[in-house]
C-alpha cells in the first residue's frame, strides 16, 4: 500500500469539525452518529420490540407463547424499569423469562422481578457470565475502571467545548436522566456453554455461541419468529482494540460468528447495540460488508506483517476501503482502523514488533529528557510543537507534546500544550473512542480534573464484606510492593468468624493464594473488621489492640508481612 493511503483516525485540518448547540465541539461525522442512537422502542415485528437509546445497550422484549421475553437488563434497575414502561405500552404480559447475550448489559434483572414479585422468570446466559463479571472487579480494577472513565466520557461535562456527544454504541454510558444507578444483576440459573436449543417460554431459540468483544457471547435464532438476537453487528466498525484496555479480539473467531449469523438468512437482526435491521436482503448485504471489514483488517495486518512492517508502520499503512464509509456499520464511529491492525498484530505475535528501537527502550522520563536536549532545548520544542500544531500536523505535536509532559522539567506550559493538541485530535476524530480518551486526558493534564483517583484499588466495605473469604484476601496479591516484601517468609491463615479458611504465603516477593493449611500464622476477626481494616476505618495496630482480630503467631512477623502491601491501613 502506498504510504499516501493514510489512516482516517482524525482528519488533517479542521474542515469537518462543527459546533454543536450545547457548545461541543466535533467533527460534523461522529455528531450524526447520535441521531443513530436516538432514543426508539422499535415494533421490529408483531411479535418482537427492541428499545434503543435508553443507555448504552438496547433492551429486547419477544412475545412468546408464556409470556414475554427479556434480552438484556442493562445498566441497572432504573434503566430497566425505564423499558418496561415502554412495553407496558404494547403489552401487559408478563415477564417470564430472561436471556443475556453477554455478560456486559444484565445488571437490571432485578426490575424485571420487581414488576411482578408473584411471576416465576427464569434467567438464562452462558456460565461464564458471572464469573466474567467478577473479573472486571477484582484483580484489575482500577486499570480497567480507569479505562472506562477515559472511553466513555465519564467525567466529561455534558455541554462545553470538552461536552460529550456520544460514546459511539450509544448517547451514553449510563443515562443522566437516571439520578441513581442501582446494581440488579441477577446470576442465570440456567446456563450452556455449547451450541445448544433450548425452550424459553414456549418458544424455540437456537443457542449459538459468538464470541465477540466478550468470550460469554451468543447468538439466538427464534427461527419461528424469522428473528436473530446477537452482539456481533454492532452500529459501528467493529472495536477490535478497545482503547479502555481489554483481551484480544481475535477476529477470526467474529468471523466464525458473522458466518453462522449470515447463514440464518434472518428476516430482522437485533443487536445488543444499536438500530434493529429488517429485510434479509439488506441484513445479507449490510452485515457481508461488515464481516469482510474485519478479514480486510487482519488479512493486510498479516500481509504486512509477513513483508516485516513495524506496528507503527501497519497502523499508518493499512486504510480499509473508501466504500467501507458508505455504511454506519463499517465507519470508525467508535475506534479506528489503525488501533485495530495493531492490536491483530499483538494478539498474533505478541509485543515486540521487530523493530529495534522498542527492544530495550528507554523510560518514558529518561527518553523524554533526551529527546529534548538533542533538539535543543525546551525552548526549541516547545517551538516546534507550537509550528506542528499550526500546520495541521498533529502526530508529530502530539509526541512533542509528550516528551516536554513526561520529561523531568516538566511545566504547567508543557502540559498544557500536550492538552491543546489532544483537544484538537479530539475536535477532528470521527471516533467516539478517541474523542472521549482525548479530552479526559486533556483535562488531566491541564488539571480541569484528576484522574489520579483512579490509579489505586479503592476497595469499599460493601465489597468486602459480600465476597467470600478467598476473594477478600486473595485480593492483596496484586498489592504487594516487593520491596518491602524482601526476605519475608511468612505462611497467614485467616479465619473470618463464619466464612471457610484461606491463606496467603508472602515468599520470594510474591503472595502466593492458600488454604490456610499448614500456616504458621493464624489471623482471626469478622470479614466485618476486615473490611474495616482494609478500607481505612481503622488499622490492623487498633483492631489487634482493642482485640477485634486475634493473632495466633509471631506479632512482629505478622504486622511486617501484611506491611508489604498497598493498603494503609495494614502498614499501621
Amino acid at each position: 500500500m502506498s504510504k499516501s493511503n493514510r489512516s482516517r483516525s482524525f482528519e488533517p485540518d479542521d474542515r469537518n469539525t462543527i459546533t454543536l448547540p450545547s457548545g461541543q465541539i466535533t467533527h460534523r461525522d461522529h455528531a450524526e452518529q447520535s441521531q443513530r442512537l436516538v432514543r426508539n422502542f422499535y415494533e421490529v415485528s408483531d411479535h418482537v420490540w427492541c428499545l434503543v437509546g435508553n443507555g448504552l445497550s438496547n433492551q429486547t422484549f419477544i412475545d412468546a407463547p408464556d409470556g414475554i421475553i427479556a434480552i438484556d437488563t442493562g445498566e441497572s434497575n432504573e434503566e430497566m424499569r425505564a423499558a418496561i414502561v415502554e412495553l407496558r405500552t404494547k403489552t401487559s404480559r408478563p415477564i417470564v423469562a430472561v436471556l443475556y447475550t453477554h455478560f456486559h448489559y444484565v445488571s437490571g434483572t432485578q426490575a424485571v422481578l420487581d414488576d411482578d414479585p408473584t411471576q416465576e422468570v427464569q434467567i438464562w446466559g452462558h456460565e461464564k457470565i458471572a464469573y466474567n463479571r467478577v473479573r472486571a472487579t477484582a484483580e484489575i480494577a482500577p486499570a480497567y475502571g480507569r479505562g472506562l472513565v477515559e472511553q466513555f466520557a465519564i467525567t466529561l461535562p455534558q455541554d462545553g467545548p470538552d461536552g460529550t456527544v456520544n460514546v459511539g454504541l450509544g448517547n451514553f454510558y449510563r443515562n443522566p436522566i437516571f439520578t441513581t444507578q442501582t446494581n440488579g444483576f441477577i446470576a442465570p440459573q440456567k446456563t450452556f456453554n455449547s451450541q445448544c436449543t433450548i425452550k424459553v417460554a414456549g418458544l424455540s431459540i437456537d443457542v449459538t455461541p459468538a464470541p465477540s468483544d466478550a468470550d460469554d457471547s451468543v447468538t439466538y435464532w427464534l427461527e419461528s419468529l424469522g428473528c436473530a438476537v446477537n452482539n456481533l453487528v454492532w452500529p459501528v466498525l467493529f472495536n477490535i482494540f478497545a482503547i479502555r484496555g481489554e483481551e484480544y479480539r481475535d477476529p477470526r473467531i467474529m468471523l466464525t460468528g458473522l458466518d453462522h449469523l449470515l447463514s440464518l438468512n434472518a428476516d430482522h437482526l437485533v443487536g445488543a447495540h444499536g438500530m434493529p435491521i429488517s429485510g434479509s436482503t439488506e441484513i445479507s448485504e449490510r452485515v457481508t460488508k461488515y464481516r469482510d471489514s474485519l478479514q480486510f483488517l487482519w488479512d493486510q495486518t498479516v500481509r504486512l506483517t509477513n513483508r516485516g512492517y513495524s506496528s507503527t508502520e501497519l497502523a499508518y499503512s493499512i486504510r480499509l476501503p473508501d466504500f467501507f464509509d458508505n455504511d454506519n456499520l463499517t465507519s470508525e464511529f467508535y475506534g479506528v482502523a489503525e488501533h485495530h491492525v495493531r492490536q491483530i498484530r499483538t494478539g498474533l505475535f505478541g509485543w515486540f514488533d521487530g523493530d529495534p528501537a522498542n527492544l530495550f527502550p528507554l523510560p518514558r522520563v529518561e527518553h523524554s529528557d533526551r529527546m529534548i536536549s538533542g533538539f535543543g532545548g525546551r525552548e526549541t520544542v516547545r517551538k516546534i510543537t507550537r509550528e506542528a500544531m499550526q500546520n495541521n500536523d498533529l502526530r508529530w505535536a502530539c509526541e512533542l507534546g509528550s516528551w516536554l509532559s513526561y520529561s523531568t522539567k516538566a511545566e504547567t506550559a508543557d502540559r498544557a500544550l500536550l492538552a491543546n493538541t489532544l483537544r484538537l485530535i479530539a475536535q477532528r476524530t470521527t471516533a467516539a473512542n478517541i474523542r472521549n480518551w482525548c479530552l479526559t486526558r486533556a483535562r488531566d493534564l491541564d488539571g480541569t480534573l484528576s484522574l489520579t483517583r483512579f490509579n489505586t484499588h479503592r476497595l469499599t466495605r460493601k465489597q468486602i464484606v459480600s465476597a467470600s473469604a478467598e476473594r477478600a484476601v486473595h485480593i492483596l496479591r496484586v498489592m504487594l510492593d516487593p520491596d518491602r516484601a524482601v526476605d519475608i517468609d511468612a505462611n497467614i491463615c485467616f479465619n473470618f468468624t463464619g466464612h471457610d479458611k484461606t491463606g496467603l504465603h508472602i515468599r520470594n516477593c510474591i503472595a502466593k493464594q492458600t488454604d490456610g493449611r499448614d500456616a504458621k500464622i493464624n489471623v482471626s476477626c469478622t470479614i466485618e473488621k476486615w473490611a474495616d481494616i482494609l478500607t481505612g476505618v481503622t488499622t490492623l495496630s487498633v483492631a489487634i489492640d482493642s482485640g477485634e482480630l486475634k493473632i495466633e503467631g509471631n506479632l512482629a512477623t505478622t504486622k511486617s508481612a501484611l506491611g508489604v502491601f498497598d493498603i494503609d491501613g495494614l502498614r499501621s
